[in-house]
């Protein structure tokens, strides 16, 4: 998994906790990349592609930026990272493959593959689980619980 899940994470948190907040208000790459601590080339690129996927929209004028397309309730982190990352490999075996005159390492290779599958299939179950509705409630909370503790 590519940094590039964590920005869209962290941007698309962002935008969920500003549309709980204010509705229909925008963010811009600069503000995102500010908070996440990156370039707004990178928050545009991301962007590029959860647009892509009807994740987010760009709005123009007073207010405007990148919102959700859809309420935060419908958007999980599966759909979040079937649009940035189900090409890439969440795991990698070995580059240029195993001896295909070692038995064991034929064998090996065949347990990792069926492992990683199955590793990359609960890995998606579970973000399957998460909306982004639950991800805004949860910052919330932990946001509330850390200016308690500091004021």
């Amino acid at each position: 998994m590519t940094s590039r899940f964590t920005i869209a994470v962290h941007a698309l948190g962002m935008l969920a906790c500003e549309g709980a907040r204010c509705p229909g208000k925008g963010l811009t790459s600069e503000e995102i990349a500010r908070s996440a601590n990156t370039n707004p080339v990178v928050v545009r690129r991301v962007f590029a592609d959860l647009r892509r996927a009807g994740l987010v929209e760009t709005r123009r004028g007073a207010g405007g930026g990148v919102v959700l397309a859809r309420q935060a309730s419908q958007i999980t982190l599966r759909s979040v990272w079937e649009a940035l990352e189900e090409q890439e490999q969440l795991f990698t075996g070995h580059p240029a493959g195993p001896n295909p005159r070692c038995p064991v390492g034929l064998a090996l290779a065949g347990y990792l593959h069926d492992l990683y599958g199955q590793a990359q299939e609960q890995l998606k179950r579970s973000l399957g689980n998460v909306t982004l509705a639950k991800l805004q409630r949860d910052i919330d909370g932990r946001v509330a619980h850390s200016s308690t503790r500091t004021g």
